[in-house]
């Protein structure tokens, strides 16, 4: 049985990058990481995901959570460098 380390690990993504798509999505971190491996494996998914981590990043902005936001900012910088598409 595969752990949800392992499905992390076969994701291409971080967990910090499946936290972002769950918490823009509002969905399971479980059903963040499907998503996410999909998305992350099509041409049109990557820009998706970029989009996803700005928007997590702006809401943080406009919810008073600088510190959430740098964060997020590292996210994104990761997941850019992980997938310069």
């Amino acid at each position: 049985m595969l752990s949800y380390e392992d499905c992390v690990e076969a994701s291409d993504l971080t967990e910090e990058e499946i936290e972002a798509i769950a918490e823009h999505e509002r969905l399971p971190e479980m059903a963040a990481l499907e998503m996410g491996s999909y998305l992350v494996h099509t041409a049109e998914g990557v820009p998706a995901i970029k989009s996803i981590i700005l928007d997590d990043i702006e809401e943080a902005r406009r919810h008073g959570h600088p510190e959430k936001a740098l964060k997020l900012k590292l996210v994104l910088k990761h997941f850019i460098d992980t997938h310069p598409n």
